[in-house]
């Protein structure tokens, strides 16, 4: 959801597109939704015959937007239901339906090519195949003649505008021949009769059309998999009793029961019982995670041997895989900045091609002599056949969703397609310290205090502070002094200070600081010689120092160390080798932020950053023409996430981060940061194949099908072979893309 100025909510959601058969198709749809009142933007994936619809609930319903394709002969799957279902349906059925139509124009069409090949001289040949071709061009191939003709009544031409001329021309062309061959034979001229061009054209678009419907569905695999990780059905307690109930019916508060081997299907916490959880679908580790009582549990996760039961608190849309299934069916519906020039020019392709069309038929009856009318005729028609908008427009999404799809199968979550295609550019990557570079999982290490008596009187106010604070050092802190057995006292008028710490009153009135070395700096607190030498000491391992005092005096130091993850200097080295800048930023002291880059092999680092310092350093490499990608966790990175021209979050972070950043590391292991730049790379190079290849086959195969090689060796194109050819690059173009998934990141 997002909201406009004057705070209207806009809906956001993905609908399964019926009657595209072109990517004409799916710009006409595009631009019909984009132009109806109350749609924001429209974003339609030919790859996966869906829509991305962002609109006003106030001004337009599902239905509005479905009235809205109708009239030009499309449709949108409404349902109150799972509508990635409704999708897969629609799109199974229509696998069905294009099946049929395949195998019946294809056992038609087989003996009226053998007729047309081997007996082209036989009459009763010409009259069985002007029979058989009727169900194979009206019955079999009706789609092409109706949706051709939906589409002329609104001006616009497709894929099907190309078929129905083409098959259209040369059927009347034949039938006239067969009913009036006179008219030629007077004229010393051999009637020929094209109902075999015209059938196999029919049945090899078919075929592709087949052969593309089922290469499509290969590509959503991995969000398939993502939505089999939900259960249907649950064993939630109502009314005191067990009852099985559907996904859809849970609310939240529900009491539910998960026992051995079964999958959590709502996101919640649990309330009794305790087991292990299997959370690689969301952490990326293998080892099972102990649940007990109060845990957080996630749907989509397997539970292990223990039974327990738990709260149901995000139910829905609302789960962390609901939320990671939409990201990735988004950043699947998203159109790379280089598929936008493919639409435009998928729009203006078609008419092109009429026209070039055009000009053939008038070229060979002014140049074409003796049988000018008969080669300007099939000239004509195996333009119109042999040009395919289709492989330009599949060129890109295909290899997008792979590439999103290849990403998910890694716990690499890409949001939009833009960042897909731009990572591979990256040429610097900022680096969080905290819960990027290291684990994020802070605890004190040590503490010095100026003695015990004053560790006794006043650890309840720290405890009371930092229990108030938000950052993850205090929690580290409040930890604990709990396992301490600290008791909290009462303060009052507590403040976050950004950047340096916190402070507030206890009931006294007393003033109490804690935080980094600045905020004493900044409030006048001088460090003795003791305390500074422990400090120094404990910065030197890489440990972060916090401290603790009132107006007059420090009164405690205490050390926080953070474990600097395993795979950090594997992946930092790896980035290094692969010519990119590593540069690492973080809120700590320099002396802690110097021991943690040595320890990773970095040389480029600042510290004591605030959360602007991060979003001004991004801006600079900018300036010097860097692409930069920031990886961070928290919020305070949020501002730099938002700045970098990639921004990657790491799953275990906030979800505010995760909310901003277009890429999401689900397992927080840093080596999958080297992995997303190859996948983007792939990608990339994929898009870029399946785009030379459609735009090299039009150049090289519309003017042989003009007849340019005619004047040199006398060679004319069949129509047949030519639609053929033109089924084989959309087919070739979707399985260039799927050679992604054989891949290795």
């Amino acid at each position: 959801m997002s909201t406009t100025a004057s705070n209207i909510e806009l809906v956001k959601n993905t609908f399964p597109v019926t009657g595209m058969t072109c990517a004409s198709c799916a710009n006409s749809v595009e631009t019909i939704l984009s132009y109806t009142d109350g749609v924001k933007s429209a974003s339609v994936n030919f790859a996966s015959n869906s829509v991305l619809v962002e609109y006003d609930p106030s001004q337009i319903q599902p239905e509005g937007l479905n009235e809205a394709l109708t009239a030009i002969g499309y449709g949108l799957v409404v349902t109150d239901g799972n509508s990635e279902e409704a999708g897969e349906k629609a799109q199974q059925e229509y696998y069905e339906e294009v099946k049929k139509r395949t195998i019946g124009a294809a056992i038609l069409t087989l003996p009226i090519f053998i007729l047309g090949m081997f007996f082209m001289d036989w009459e009763p040949g010409k009259w069985i195949s002007m029979v058989l071709a009727i169900p194979v061009l009206f019955i079999f191939g009706k789609s092409f003649f109706v949706n051709a003709l939906k589409q002329a009544k609104y001006g616009k031409a497709n894929m099907d505008t190309l078929v129905a001329l083409s098959t259209g021309i040369a059927f009347v062309f034949s039938v006239l021949n067969t009913l009036f061959p006179e008219f030629w034979t007077e004229r010393g001229i051999m009637p020929h009769v094209y109902f075999e061009a015209a059938t196999v054209i029919i049945t090899f678009i078919s075929f592709g059309k087949l052969l593309e419907e089922k290469a499509k569905s290969n590509t959503t695999t991995a969000l398939k998999k993502l939505m089999g990780l939900q259960p249907k059905s649950l064993k939630a307690i109502i009314d005191g009793k067990e009852k099985e109930i559907r996904i859809s019916e849970v609310q939240k508060g529900y009491e539910i029961i998960v026992r051995p081997g079964e999958k959590i299907p709502v996101d919640g916490s649990v309330i009794s019982g305790s087991s292990f959880v299997d959370e690689s679908m969301i952490s990326g580790e293998p080892v099972p995670v102990e649940k007990k009582e109060k845990d957080a549990v996630f749907a989509g996760t397997v539970n292990q041997k223990g039974s327990f039961h738990f709260k149901a608190e995000k139910v829905g849309s609302e789960t962390l895989l609901s939320q990671i299934i939409k990201r990735v069916q988004e950043a699947q519906g998203s159109k790379a900045p280089v598929q936008k020039l493919a639409d435009k020019i998928a729009g203006i392709f078609v008419p092109t091609v009429i026209l070039i069309s055009i000009i053939t038929f008038g070229a060979w009856m002014f140049f074409g002599g003796d049988e000018a009318f008969t080669h300007a005729l099939l000239t004509s028609v195996t333009v119109l056949v042999i040009a395919c908008p289709c492989a330009l427009g599949l060129a890109t999404p295909t290899a997008i969703m792979v590439g999103v799809g290849k990403g998910a199968e890694n716990n690499i979550l890409i949001k939009d397609a833009e960042s897909l295609e731009l990572a591979h550019n990256v040429n610097a990557i900022v680096l969080d310290k905290t819960g990027t570079i290291t684990a994020g999982k802070p605890s004190v290490s040590n503490e010095k205090w100026l003695s015990e008596e004053l560790r006794k009187d006043f650890s309840p106010i720290l405890l009371a502070i930092e229990s108030k604070s938000e950052h993850p050092l205090a929690e580290a802190v409040s930890k604990h002094l709990v396992e301490s057995q600290v008791n909290k006292s009462k303060i009052q008028n507590f403040q976050s200070i950004t950047g340096k710490g916190a402070k507030a009153e206890d009931e006294s009135g007393m003033t109490y600081f804690v935080g980094n070395q600045r905020l004493l700096e900044s409030e006048g607190i001088s460090i003795s010689n003791e305390f500074e030498k422990k400090a120094n000491q404990w910065k030197s391992e890489a440990k972060t120092v916090i401290y603790f005092a009132n107006k007059n005096e420090l009164l405690a130091v205490l050390s926080i160390s953070d474990e600097i993850k395993p795979s950090s200097k594997k992946a930092i080295e790896e980035l290094k080798n692969q010519k990119i800048d590593v540069y690492m930023l973080t809120g700590d002291n320099q002396q802690t932020a110097a021991e943690v880059a040595k320890q990773v092999g970095l040389t480029d680092f600042r510290s004591e950053v605030l959360p602007s310092d991060k979003s001004e350093f991004i801006k600079d490499l900018q300036s010097q023409g860097k692409v930069v990608a920031m990886v961070g966790d928290g919020i305070n990175d949020s501002e730099a996430l938002a700045q970098a021209d990639v921004s990657i979050a790491m799953g275990h972070g906030s979800d505010i981060a995760m909310d901003v950043a277009k890429m999401t590391i689900i397992s927080s292991d840093l080596e999958a940061i080297p992995k997303a730049l190859r996948l983007s790379k792939m990608t990339v190079h994929g898009i870029h194949q399946n785009l030379f290849w459609a735009f090299i086959y039009n150049l090289i195969g519309i003017p042989i099908a003009a007849g340019l090689l005619y004047p040199i060796n006398g060679f004319l194109l069949d129509p047949m072979i030519a639609g053929g050819a033109m089924a084989f690059s959309s087919v070739s173009v979707v399985l260039n893309s799927l050679r992604l998934k054989g891949k290795k990141l």
